[in-house]
């Protein structure tokens, strides 16, 4: 089992910028893959970011410039930078950790962009 606890979520207006903090309960460098997805209300979960244990990194196109993942491995932790954010970045953000053929998720934490 992986417990992921997620933190750094709230209000900011539009333009603003924010960081989420992912803590896991064990060394990543198990981890295959540790990332941050999404989910609006109405719309299903999607891909944020996420970086594998060799470090290699990936951002999906709607927040490519603007967010940015990177990790602290000596704190097992994974952040995301969020930049310029958008109203439509509005979401629940999750954080994922898949261990060999395992995945798990965080609790879930709000982000709200105000216009």
């Amino acid at each position: 089992q992986v417990q992921l606890v997620e933190s750094g979520g709230g209000l900011v207006q539009a333009g603003g910028s924010l960081r989420l903090s992912c803590a896991a309960s064990i060394n990543i460098f198990s981890l295959n893959t540790m990332g941050w997805y999404r989910q609006a209300p109405g719309k299903q979960r999607e891909l944020v970011a996420r970086v594998n244990a060799a470090g290699g990194i990936y951002h999906a196109d709607l927040v490519e410039g603007r967010f940015t993942i990177f990790r602290d491995t000596a704190k097992n932790t994974v952040y995301l930078q969020m930049n310029s954010l958008k109203p439509e970045d509005t979401a629940i953000y999750y954080c994922n950790a898949d261990l060999r053929y395992q995945s798990f998720w965080g609790q879930g934490i709000q982000v709200t962009v105000s216009s």
